[in-house]
This record gives structure tokens, C-alpha cells and sequence, in this order.
């Protein structure tokens, strides 16, 4: 029995020293050249948020449409919109859309509907 038991866990440390090594060497995965557009729309939020911070430090509207043209949104100021009125429905931060309600008036140069 100790014979059995002494055998299965030099085999359990073999096994995962094994995949230890092959999984950090030769077999890891590697993430390259993946577009923004891929993200979850949470972090598409996120990422939006981010640059109308920006858009309140600088006041850059053009920059701004650039920086979320790499999400590959057909209307900025709509997309802007849609994520503010989600934003106010699910009662998120204020600050947050204080931030997107300046960014979408800095956009459209109307205030919000």
C-alpha cells in the first residue's frame, strides 16, 4: 500500500513539474496585435470613461473621437449617448456621467437628450 501510494505522488510531482515547464515554456499562450474592438463592452465603458476624463483635462473634441474611433463604432457621439443613458439608468457613478455628459456636449455642442 505505502509502495502504491509513495508511486502516485512521485508520479503527481513528475506530471506537474512537466506541465509546469511546458506551460511556461514552449506552449504558453501569447496574446499579440489584438484590436480594441474585441474587448467586453465593460471595459469598452472603461475605456470611454477614460477619455472623456481626458476630454476634461484638454478639451480635445477631434482627439477624443479619434482615441474612441478604435473601439469601431459607426456614431462616436452616439455611442457616447447610449453609454451615458445606461450609465443614469443603472444609477452608476455620477462622476462617471458627469464625465460622459461633458464628453457628449463637447462632441455635439448640444447638451444631452
Amino acid at each position: 500500500m505505502s509502495r502504491l501510494l509513495i508511486s502516485l505522488i512521485i508520479g503527481l510531482v513528475i506530471g506537474v513539474a512537466i506541465s509546469v515547464i511546458l506551460g511556461w515554456g514552449p506552449f504558453k499562450v501569447v496574446y499579440e496585435n489584438n484590436p480594441a474592438s474585441s474587448l467586453d463592452d465593460q471595459y469598452k465603458a472603461d475605456y470611454t470613461i477614460m477619455i472623456a476624463s481626458g476630454f476634461l483635462v484638454d478639451g480635445d473634441a477631434l482627439a477624443a473621437v479619434e482615441r474612441l474611433r478604435i473601439l469601431e463604432v459607426t456614431n462616436v457621439p452616439e455611442h457616447v449617448r447610449e453609454l451615458t443613458e445606461q450609465y443614469i439608468t443603472l444609477s452608476r457613478d455620477i462622476e462617471d456621467i458627469r464625465r460622459l455628459v461633458s464628453l457628449y456636449e463637447g462632441l455635439t455642442g448640444e447638451p444631452t437628450p
